[in-house]
């Protein structure tokens, strides 16, 4: 039988390695795991966590600022590793390292957001089509947040609008891929270390999210969803439809 191939970017640490390790448990997963860096300690030990049978991890470098990462870590799935499809790609990778008001924000920030964020995310789903195209049941998971909705406008000018953003294009791809379910999950405000600093500078000592509920309740809805029910929508690990 065919395994189930996944790919998640940004798959190191917090949500990405939380999710990696919940199917790499499952029985026939072939997990990759997209990072900036796949040479360093922290991602080569990704490939010692505990696999189900069958199953195994695969580390490929894909940088969310470089254009051609994406494509040419698609290029070496197919032409080193033999991966002939993607089932599922989650959209993980992002970064949050400033939080200012709309008054205090800088152009250089805002940019420096934008890039790895939103257009990273647009240059993975661009690279993965070919191969979610062979698959039977593509979907493909944007990692939202309540930060991007336009109904609770948070204190974060460089990162809130970036999850707007792609909560949006991920509506429009809905609409346009007629094969492909595309759907945001939001996995609340989680206990990672970027939860955990935006919940420091708001008074908090972390956030409120456990980080085990989260990815299990995501790979959950993952597993379930559908593109009738699902797609082009917000859900939270609760499984629940979000409003945005």
């Amino acid at each position: 039988m065919s395994p189930t191939i996944v790919l998640i970017s940004g798959a190191g640490r917090g949500l990405g390695k939380g999710l990696l390790e919940r199917f790499l448990a499952k029985e026939n997963h072939i997990v990759i795991a997209a990072n900036r860096d796949p040479e360093s300690p922290t991602f080569k030990a990704l490939k010692e966590l505990p696999a189900g049978p069958g199953s195994r991890v695969i580390v490929v470098k894909v940088d969310a600022s470089v254009e051609s990462d994406a494509s040419a870590a698609i290029d070496e799935l197919t032409s080193t590793h033999g991966i002939d499809h993607l089932d599922i790609v989650i959209a993980n990778a992002g970064i949050a390292y400033t939080f200012p008001t709309v008054s205090q924000l800088k152009g250089e920030d805002l940019i420096n957001h934008i890039t790895p964020n939103v257009l990273g995310f647009v240059w993975l789903f661009q690279a993965a089509i070919p191969l979610l195209k062979r698959s039977a049941n593509p979907k493909f998971v944007t990692m939202g947040s309540a930060t991007g909705w336009l109904g609770i406008p948070v204190a974060n000018a460089a990162y809130a609008p970036t999850k707007t953003l792609t909560h949006w294009m991920t509506k429009k791809i809905s609409g346009e891929e007629d094969w492909l379910l595309a759907m945001i999950a939001d996995p609340g405000w989680v206990q990672t270390d970027m939860g955990n600093s935006s919940a420091r500078m708001l008074g908090l000592q972390e956030a409120p999210d456990r980080l085990d509920e989260s990815c299990d309740g995501i790979v959950k809805v993952i597993d379930e969803a559908k593109k009738e029910i699902h797609g082009g929508k917000m859900w939270s690990y609760h499984g629940n439809e979000q409003p945005w």
